[in-house]
């Protein structure tokens, strides 16, 4: 089941009843929706095309086409292909070797299939023009948002990444517009950094969600909603492939940041690596 129609499939419960039959059509026949118009598929579900409109803004799909789009690209991989293994009791360590590896190359293939590439360069842009950037995040997801502090920091950029969630609420409420608070969440439903990027919101500052692809709170309260790959489940135990897929947008926007700006980012990327030598040096004698 491919990243999209696992997200259906979780949803199906929750959804309001025309949303839901929307849902169940798309499910029974994924491969006939590409081929579909909009009207078509409000036929077949009973509803309106402005019900599938408002079918797919819930899930974060510009519109119908673009929902089609996505969901091609999905179904063009092999069932093989989206596949995660999860932890199996007694495995030679030959097998966990070869099923993390494919968890990851998974995780990073189904995560970049779900890109927008329109919101990550709106994203870069912001955290490019950004005064002061705000990162929040706990337990695993603090490791992400450290991990994209230390990057920040290196190029020049006021940046601080929280995991307290007191701490969060602090400094979202001192953000003002100009300001960027960006929040990673794999669940997307996180209490504390949900608060955290209400808060900064509610301040002026642009927020950014980083989560599990789905309908969830974090994402809806953010002005631009960035998602990973959904499929990890019984792996979820270890915070593994979905961890990787987070880092992996953490890089992509690193990297966008760097070459829309070049000429500004890349001499402090170089000042400070040198200066980071020259102390390693001095003190360790290069170790």
């Amino acid at each position: 089941m491919t990243a999209i129609l696992h997200a259906l499939q979780q949803e199906l419960d929750h959804l309001p009843s025309q949303e839901r039959r929307i849902a169940e059509v798309i499910l029974q026949s994924p491969s006939d929706v590409p081929r579909m118009t909009i009207n078509k598929l409000a036929e077949q579900s009973g509803t309106s095309t402005a019900t599938v409109t408002r079918f797919c803004k819930s899930f974060h799909f510009k519109g119908f086409p673009d929902l089609k789009m996505k969901l091609a690209a999905e179904l063009s991989h092999s069932p093989n292909d989206m596949a995660y293994q999860d932890i199996v009791a007694g495995n030679s360590l030959s097998k966990i070797v070869e099923a993390i590896e494919a968890n990851h190359i998974a995780s990073i293939a189904d995560t970049t299939r779900l890109l927008d590439l329109g919101r990550l360069e709106r994203t870069v842009q912001l955290l490019c023009q950004a005064s002061r950037i705000d990162l929040y995040g706990v337990a695993t997801s603090s490791i992400v948002t450290q991990d994209f502090y230390q990057k920040l920091v290196r190029i020049g950029k006021s940046c601080t990444a929280f995991s307290d969630s007191h701490m969060q609420i602090t400094s979202a409420s001192s953000l003002r517009h100009g300001d960027v608070a960006m929040a990673v969440s794999y669940s997307g439903e996180t209490p504390e950094t949900i608060d955290a990027l209400t808060c900064a919101k509610q301040a002026g500052a642009s927020t950014i969600s980083l989560t599990s692809y789905g309908s969830n709170t974090l994402a809806s309260v953010s002005d631009i909603p960035l998602f990973t790959s959904s499929l990890e489940e019984g792996m979820r135990r270890g915070d593994m492939a979905s961890r990787l897929a987070l880092l992996h947008v953490i890089d992509i926007l690193f990297t966008g940041m760097l070459s829309a700006d070049f000429n500004q980012f890349i001499p402090k990327l170089e000042q400070s690596y040198h200066n980071v030598q020259s102390y390693r040096y001095h003190y360790f004698g290069g170790a």
